[in-house]
């Protein structure tokens, strides 16, 4: 168990802004948790005092006995970042319905998933904090956008009024909401016109965001006092105009 700092959790820890925040909380002296699908890219990152387990967000018994694990070594989870989520934009008259199932399980059963894990068990301590990765497509709509937006206003819903009924508990739920951020995220899109639109109106504002700039606002709004929950954090490229 950790002599110094509590144990935080992060989903999607193998890329972009999962890794990043892995990296910024282990420099911070925090023990880990990194999840993702894939084991072999969260050992390359080399961290110290981090477990890293190959588990799907959507797989309840999987992510319990990580959690598990890792609390037997580290202690309980005062912090899970829920990172995990696909964007898999495109024409909502043509788009392949599977994809819109895909964002649906990932970007909101998943997320749920790491919520009931911890969140009981916070309450009973009153203490702890759930940061979950929402986006500017949760507070506005984008073409080509449609489910992906429906999961993120669906995401800002659930921290909202969650962390409304745990407030008292002294439990703090914080939606860190990015606007374009520069990860493979985009490159999983089937849609070559939606893809290459949304790379090109990057280029366009001189770049999007790069993964660090969004690690730091969460590791900000986590060590801030608990007794201050910092709800929401919209962080865009100063020249994103939408």
């Amino acid at each position: 168990m950790s002599d110094s700092k509590p144990l935080v959790v992060i989903t999607g820890a193998s890329s972009g802004i999962g890794a990043a925040t892995a990296k910024l909380f282990s420099k911070a002296g925090y023990p880990l948790l990194l999840l993702a699908r894939r084991k072999e890219p969260m050992e390359a990152l080399g961290l110290p005092n981090a477990l890293c387990r190959a588990v799907d967000v959507l797989d309840l018994e999987s992510f319990k006995s990580a959690l598990e694990e890792a609390e037997a070594q580290y202690g309980k989870v005062d912090c899970l970042v829920n990172n995990a989520g696909v964007m898999l934009n495109g024409d909502p008259a043509s788009q392949d319905v599977a994809e819109w199932q895909k964002m649906l399980d990932v970007n909101l059963r998943g997320l749920l998933n790491g919520i009931h894990l911890v969140l009981g068990d916070m309450v009973a301590r009153e203490g702890g904090s759930i940061v979950n990765i929402g986006s500017i497509a949760g507070r506005k709509t984008f073409a080509k956008h449609a489910v992906y937006c429906g999961t993120k206003f669906a995401v800002h819903a659930i921290t909202e009024n969650i962390r409304e009924e745990v407030s008292g508990k002294n439990v703090r739920l914080i939606n860190i909401a990015p606007g374009m951020v520069e990860t493979d995220l985009v490159n999983h899109t089937t849609d070559a016109e939606a893809k290459d639109g949304w790379w090109d109106y990057a280029k366009e504002i001189g770049g999007a965001l790069q993964p660090e700039t969004i690690a730091q606002s969460i590791v900000f709004a986590y060590q801030m006092p608990q007794s201050v929950c910092v709800r929401e954090l919209l962080v865009c490229p100063t020249r994103q105009e939408p």
